[in-house]
């Protein structure tokens, strides 16, 4: 009977742990789905941030071309509006010239064939006779005046093809100018839509790389308020509430309504604007990762889109192989182990001469990791598959976590 007891004590016992590991698989295969990396936040808010730089640089281009542009055109509007005017009045002119030329050319045409046939009659003429005498003097008077006319005629004719020319080349320079404002026209057309599709675009990639940037400021306000809460660190109710409103007002100030109204990084907000922090002394120990890559540095940086000024109190390191082990860096005692909505699962270890350390952003917790549990240096607390935020405070001040193993 002790037997049979025993037997179903081990069958039940292994269907627990197989639950339990079952749910352990579970949760930690829904907080890996859920899970968001500060890699790939950085990652991508230093693409958005370099795209929107970018962007702001081609639309101020844009815009110094299209202020020129608009100059330009604006003082060759009144040439260009007289220049057309004066064009159609040259075609005019050059209407009635061609048809004045066209009579010019008739009778001179006619008055060469007068002079010639008169010349051919004087030729024939031999008869001495009074009669004969005076029709010969009637004809060479006759050829003359007609010779005089087709002279003029010619010289006429000469005076207005040059003026014809004349009018011809400066109708020309007229039409390639009027060619050139219209083709300015039309390109100042195309910039100022390319100009609002780039606005559209950057609009968008600014609102993106908002939510980025707040869902980053979020993280570090969730684990400033996690260790103000455990009495790890105070926060000046203050100079919170002074550095929200200046992150607000950051935000709110740039924001594009127009081609006119370009982005400009000029105010300075800042993130806790005093941290207090201190050098570590203490002795070197490991590294809570064995293999991984530092993708955020402790200290402060200025945002370039916003200029807020962001302190980071932690670092952040990548893993170079997925569901890397978390391992605490010293001795000592765990007084805080759990899930936030924000940071996912975090880790907060208590040790001696008033250290902690705070591992955040965990893709899950080791099941025998609980609050009061004493750990060794080297113990695993939970596996990371994205970035692990790193944090060290001791007595209220924030220390480089780099310092303690490197």
């Amino acid at each position: 009977m002790r037997f049979i007891l025993v037997i179903i004590f081990i069958i039940v016992s292994l269907e627990a742990k197989q639950n339990i590991d079952l749910k352990i698989k579970n949760t930690s295969n829904k907080l890996n789905s859920f899970s968001k990396t500060y890699t790939s936040v950085n990652k991508k808010m230093a693409q958005n941030a370099k795209a929107i730089l970018r962007q702001k640089q081609q639309i101020l281009k844009q815009q110094k071309y299209l202020q020129e542009l608009q100059q330009e055109l604006t003082e060759k509007e009144l040439v260009y509006k007289a220049n057309t005017l004066q064009l159609a009045q040259l075609k005019q002119i050059q209407k009635k010239l061609s048809k004045v030329q066209q009579k010019i050319e008739q009778e001179l045409v006619y008055e060469l064939a007068q002079s010639v046939s008169i010349s051919m009659i004087l030729e024939q003429k031999h008869m001495a006779d009074a009669e004969s005498l005076i029709e010969f003097e009637v004809l060479q008077n006759m050829l003359k005046i007609s010779k005089d006319k087709a002279n003029k005629l010619n010289h006429d004719f000469y005076e207005n093809s040059k003026d014809i020319d004349i009018l011809n080349i400066h109708a020309s320079s007229l039409e390639v100018a009027i060619s050139n404002i219209d083709t300015k026209r039309k390109n100042l057309i195309n910039v100022q839509k390319k100009n609002k599709k780039a606005l559209k675009k950057l609009k968008v990639a600014k609102a993106s790389y908002k939510k980025e940037l707040k869902k980053i400021l979020r993280k570090q306000d969730t684990l400033k308020k996690t260790l103000a809460k455990l009495n790890i660190i105070k926060i000046d109710a203050i100079k919170k509430a002074k550095e929200e409103e200046e992150r607000r007002k950051a935000f709110a100030s740039k924001r594009i309504t127009s081609s006119k109204s370009l982005p400009k990084v000029k105010r300075h907000g800042s993130s806790y604007q005093v941290v207090k922090t201190k050098r570590y002394t203490g002795p070197k120990t490991i590294a809570p990762l064995k293999y991984y890559t530092i993708t955020k540095k402790y200290g402060t940086y200025t945002d370039p889109i916003y200029g807020i000024k962001i302190f980071n109190e932690s670092i952040s390191l990548k893993p170079r192989k997925p569901n890397a082990k978390v391992k605490t860096v010293f001795n000592g005692k765990v007084i805080y182990a759990d899930k936030t909505a924000v940071l996912d699962n975090i880790v907060i270890i208590e040790h001696k001469n008033g250290v902690h350390t705070i591992y955040a952003n965990l893709s899950q917790i080791s099941p025998n990791i609980r609050k009061g549990k004493k750990i060794k240096k080297g113990y695993t607390i939970g596996r990371i598959n994205d970035e692990l935020i790193f944090e060290v405070t001791q007595k209220s001040y924030h220390i480089n976590p780099i310092r303690l193993f490197r």
